[in-house]
Parts: C-alpha cells; sequence; structure tokens
C-alpha cells in the first residue's frame, strides 16, 4: 500500500538540505576566497556534495548568483543611504541636522557590513569585468554621490570643516568603514555597537583626549 504522506509530500528539487540562501552563502565564499572568475559551477556543486547538473535545481547561471550577492550587499546599503540624506518622519531638533544624520548613516553602514560581510566584500572586489559588476559599480557611485552632497549639507550648516572637499571626506570616511572587511572576524573581541562608536567617534571626534 502507498503512504498517503508519501503521496501528499511535495516534490523536492536538488538534495535535501540545499536551498538557495544555501547555495548563495557558499558561492559568496567562494568568490571571495578564489575569485569570481576563477570559480565555476563545477566547484561550487563539489561544495555542496551537488553534481553540475544538480546545481541548477536551484540557480540558473554564475553571474545570476553574483547579482544574487551584490544586490544583497547594494539594497541594504541604499537603505541606509536613503534613511540618512532625508529626514526622519518623527525625528526633530539635532536628530534632524545633517550631521546628525550623517552620524547615523556611519553607524548604520557599519552594522550593515557587519551583518552581511561577505557580500559586502565581494561588492567591493569587484571591478567592472561583466555587465552584472558594471551595473553594481554604477549603483556604488550613485550612492557615492549621496553621501557627499549629505557631507556637503554638514558643511553648509556649519558642522564640519569646509576647507576639505566634500567627495574627499566622503570617500576617506566610508572607506574607514570599508577597510572593516580586510580585519574584523565575528565572534572577535569587538562587538557591532563598540566598532561602530570606535568610528564614528574618530571621524567626527578625534583621537585628542582634549577634544572630547
Amino acid at each position: 500500500m502507498t503512504d498517503p504522506a508519501a503521496v501528499d509530500a511535495p516534490a523536492r528539487r536538488g538534495r535535501p538540505g540545499h536551498d538557495q540562501q544555501t547555495v548563495l552563502r557558499r558561492a559568496i565564499d567562494l568568490f571571495n576566497e578564489q575569485g569570481y572568475d576563477a570559480t565555476s559551477m563545477g566547484d561550487l556543486a563539489r561544495e555542496l556534495g551537488l553534481t553540475k547538473s544538480a546545481i541548477y535545481h536551484h540557480v540558473p547561471s554564475k553571474s545570476h548568483l553574483l547579482a544574487e550577492a551584490l544586490d544583497e550587499a547594494l539594497d541594504e546599503l541604499t537603505a541606509v543611504v536613503e534613511e540618512g540624506v532625508a529626514p526622519a518622519d518623527g525625528l526633530g531638533g539635532e536628530d534632524q541636522t545633517a550631521i546628525a544624520r550623517l552620524r547615523r548613516t556611519v553607524r548604520r553602514s557599519v552594522e550593515v557590513l557587519v551583518a552581511h560581510q561577505p557580500a559586502v566584500t565581494l561588492l567591493l572586489r569587484v571591478r567592472g569585468n561583466s555587465d552584472v559588476e558594471q551595473a553594481a559599480q554604477r549603483r556604488r557611485r550613485e550612492l557615492d554621490a549621496r553621501l557627499a552632497g549629505l557631507v556637503r549639507e554638514a558643511m553648509a550648516e556649519g558642522s564640519l570643516r569646509d576647507d576639505v572637499d566634500p567627495d574627499v571626506v566622503s570617500r576617506l570616511l566610508f572607506g574607514m568603514v570599508n577597510s572593516l572587511v580586510e580585519w574584523y572576524r565575528p565572534g572577535g573581541s569587538a562587538d557591532v555597537e563598540l566598532l561602530s562608536h570606535a568610528i564614528t567617534a574618530m571621524a567626527f571626534d578625534g583621537l585628542d583626549a582634549h577634544q572630547s
């Protein structure tokens, strides 16, 4: 007799235990370890214990995985920037100033990097060798321009010194945030709260004890 549970159970695609998120996470790790161009779908299949043909039950192509990974990082960062460049409903006074919004943007950027470090690492390493990478670079440039605009606002309101080019300030400021991908390791002695506080303190208040 046929088991009723077997009849009612939905058919699975691919090997149990591997869903699209699992495939994406391992693909991002491999792209970071070996480089995107040097990683094949066969490499990914072997890492997951699948045949090369079985991997296509989960994803259509390697470029699709790259696009998903870069979108993960860019979508999170875009949300942070959009929150920063526009005054938030329900906030007033000093919380609405450009400098307050810039500080929040820096803190939130640190949080995104820590939460999505592999995807952000991959984003920072793309070199424009494909249409997917070029599209990601365009989105990054748009974010850079909006961040520089927020720096200009802070300068215009007198909260930041105005003798340094705002584009340079923005690049240096968020370059410091991005440098976390090179040395930060989850589970270490520095948690996200400590990191975000340290970076905003250094960027806006400096290290001179007499300036605090």
